[in-house]
């Protein structure tokens, strides 16, 4: 049996690595490369500010971006506090039996179901069984409930980082257990519940399935006046302008894919911003 160095398989190791972490990076650069080379010449004031013309091959984009911020704004309301309360309970409060374990196999095998099954369901319960028909009320809490099992697996990951020190002092000095989570355990755990809120709203601002059948408009040059309303969004606005449409100019395309992306990133640049917030008033 041939015996290998132990410094030549950890040069292998470290080269098979590397050769992993390129083929990751190498197609995501190359993405953003080719959308910001032929996204940028569409960015202009017309484009982002006014609403889509001539069947949606001239004019903006701004209704799919007022109705995208609608949705996103919608979901973070539904799926934030009972996202946290869940976790809070299921964290602080249940007791380690079957049933408790089986809740979490759940939540964590939610997490993996694809996004077009939320949309069928938000289609049966909110659309038609409740009759809130396709709008944005159906749409947001669509998003909400596909966007529970991350929230919650963070905040129960961000909840179990606080030291059990802190929670047996604050006891001990006299303070109920629901006074303990809400002075000590919460604000301590609040970048990693922060942080992975917003991550999940940046996946719902991207998701098309979901809120092709409880919300988006194929053309709908109107801004909503309600919750009530349909409304365009940037994710299925691309998918009809790339399917749909033809003879679009291709940085029209390009151009909406730009500030999906532009808009992704800027929610995802806020939590790096939050988490590093908080961070810095840890005394821990």
């Amino acid at each position: 049996m041939i015996r290998v160095h132990p410094r030549v398989t950890q040069r292998i190791a470290f080269t098979l690595l590397l050769l992993s972490t390129f083929v990751i990076v190498i197609p995501v650069v190359l993405i953003t490369i080719m959308i910001l080379k032929n996204g940028l010449p569409a960015m202009s004031w017309e484009f982002l500010s006014e609403k889509p013309r001539m069947g949606m091959r001239a004019g903006g984009i701004f209704p799919a971006i007022v109705g995208t911020l609608y949705l996103v704004f919608g979901t973070m309301v539904f799926a934030l506090p009972a996202g946290i309360l869940a976790a809070i309970y299921l964290s602080e409060y249940a007791k380690d039996n079957w049933l408790t374990r089986a809740i979490e196999i759940a939540i964590a095998n939610l997490a993996g179901v694809p996004s077009v099954v939320y949309g069928l369901f938000g289609l049966g319960l909110f659309v038609t069984f409740l009759n809130f028909k396709a709008s944005i009320l159906s749409g947001s809490l669509t998003l909400a409930i596909m966007s529970l099992p991350v929230i919650i697996t963070a905040s129960r990951e961000a909840l179990g980082t606080v030291p059990q020190s802190f929670r047996e002092a604050s006891l001990a000095l006299g303070a109920t257990k629901w006074q303990t989570i809400r002075k000590v355990v919460l604000p301590n755990a609040l970048p990693g519940i922060m942080t992975g809120t917003i991550l999940a709203m940046s996946r719902a601002a991207g998701e098309t399935a979901p809120i092709l059948f409880t919300v988006a408009a194929f053309y709908l040059p109107k801004l909503p006046k309600s919750i009530m309303d349909q409304c365009m969004a940037l994710p299925y606005h691309l998918y009809v302008i790339s399917t749909q449409v033809p003879k679009i100019k291709p940085q029209v395309q390009y151009g909406t894919a730009l500030v999906l992306i532009g808009m992704v990133f800027i929610m995802n640049f806020c939590a790096i911003l939050i988490r590093a917030h908080f961070r810095k008033k840890k005394q821990w």
